[in-house]
């Protein structure tokens, strides 16, 4: 049985019971604006927990996903079946409480608890009829963000990136009042794995993940963990390549232009976290020389903040790999193009990225970042050409350890240095049998 089947004779049985179950959160807003979305969450009001685990035992295999909340799911479905739920205080402060479920708490009470108004809708799976205490209807078609309650918003700060992460999937404005109430919230206790979650969001799912980062510049969130982000605002470029102004305009238009190759690079995560963070050195590097603003070898001496702020952000070593990687090495597809440069320099700049092709789309993107008063020439044939002939060179037998083991070489401590002198004629294009000899030779030498 499908989802769309099983969420339908869920409904029937729940009913049966007098009871009614309801598509619940982004399930029906993405319904209301025609999105596509892959995860249904339903909410069952009207009758006991019993009653319900009963059905669901009916219809499958039944899986408890959280004891106190009252989350299920059926194997084999891609459905969240909750229990409305209510807060009981058990301490002091304004977090000190546990949830329950409460199977009879109404409609209005339980959609209250939902972050914004947008997702705080409901929808009857029997008869279609949506259920909207809030008013999300209208800020769906209005297109803003705004928070439910005063009172229950801030108890998990997490809401305020998801504020700033719907805004820019959606390309939603948020309220004023939303941005002042978010201003006051304290981000210090959230995790990084919930930061990063909500950052992957933006940066994977809206075409214009600035709005992310716009939106947590007017609620004055980026101190806390994106301190380096907000450090770009203000550090002056050289107006005649960059017109757009400051280097956080750079960077937010570089986000914009990286999104539009997403579909076309092998790890779109780090080349999106590339596209955010590739000039964090023009912070420590930036000078005026002559009434000229230049930031010499900012992509070399950038890379500890880079390091540091990925450190803050994520426990991703592939991750932190690439995006140093790439950061390092952005400046060069460009200049090299520009420059006409031979075939052996591109094929030792494509040697040293992590994925030459991601390379070649960022320079795409950074270059396409900006606004500039010099004539621009596309880079990207003249890359992607000397990519194909470093592949093919690549793709041609090559001198290994083995190779030259079985020419008599014992490895040793200069073995590695050996093997990596042969990768230089690989990368030359000297034929193989050719590389064999001038590397036994060079052996020969180092004895």
């Amino acid at each position: 049985m499908d989802d769309m089947k099983m969420a339908r004779r869920l409904a029937e049985l729940v009913a049966e019971k007098s009871g009614t179950a309801y598509f619940v959160g982004g399930y029906v807003r993405d319904r209301l604006m025609k999105r596509i979305c892959k995860d249904i969450d339903i909410e069952v009001h009207g009758i006991s927990v019993d009653a319900l685990e009963e059905i669901l035992d009916s219809l499958g295999n039944r899986m408890k996903i959280g004891e106190s909340f009252g989350i299920y799911g059926i194997k084999g479905c891609s459905i969240d079946i909750a229990l409305p739920r209510r807060e009981c205080p058990c301490g002091k402060g304004h977090r000190d409480f546990y949830v329950i479920a409460d199977p009879f708490i109404g409609t209005e009470k339980a959609a209250s608890r939902r972050d914004f108004t947008v997702n705080a809708l409901m929808e009857n799976i029997l008869t279609g009829e949506i259920i909207d205490h809030f008013d999300g209807v209208n800020d769906i078609e209005n297109k803003i963000i705004r928070h439910v309650n005063d009172n229950t918003f801030p108890e998990d700060p997490l809401r305020v990136l998801r504020a700033a992460q719907f805004a820019a999937r959606f390309e939603f404005e948020i309220s004023d009042e939303t941005i002042a109430l978010c201003s006051g919230i304290d981000l210090s206790t959230l995790s990084k794995e919930r930061i990063e979650m909500e950052l992957m969001k933006a940066l994977l799912k809206a075409e214009k993940p600035s709005l992310f980062f716009e939106s947590l510049r007017k609620m004055n969130q980026l101190k806390t963990w994106f301190a380096e982000v907000l450090q770009l605002i203000g550090v002056p470029q050289n107006e005649r390549y960059h017109m757009e102004g400051d280097v956080w305009n750079h960077t937010m238009m570089v986000l914009d232009e990286a999104a539009k190759y997403r579909e076309c690079v092998t790890y779109p995560y780090g080349f999106m976290m590339t596209a955010l963070v590739h000039d964090f050195g023009k912070i420590i590097c930036t000078e005026n020389k002559n009434g000229v603003y230049h930031a010499y070898d900012h992509e070399i001496k950038g890379l500890s903040m880079v390091s540091e702020f990925l450190h803050r952000i994520t426990n991703e070593k592939k991750l932190i790999r690439y995006v140093l990687n790439m950061t390092e090495l952005h400046m060069k597809p460009n200049i090299l193009a520009g420059a006409g440069s031979s075939v052996k320099s591109t094929n030792k700049l494509f040697d040293r990225a992590v994925s030459p092709i991601d390379l070649i789309y960022f320079a795409q993107a950074d270059d396409n970042g900006r606004k500039t008063l010099v004539e621009r020439t596309s880079t990207k044939e003249f890359l992607i050409e000397r990519l194909n002939i470093y592949n093919e060179m690549m793709a041609r037998p090559y001198v290994t350890g083995k190779d030259l083991i079985d020419a008599g070489l014992v490895p040793d401590k200069n073995f590695r240095d050996i093997l990596e002198y042969a990768h230089k004629l690989r990368i030359s294009g000297v034929e193989k049998k050719s590389a064999l000899k001038q590397t036994i030779s060079y052996a020969s030498k180092m004895r």
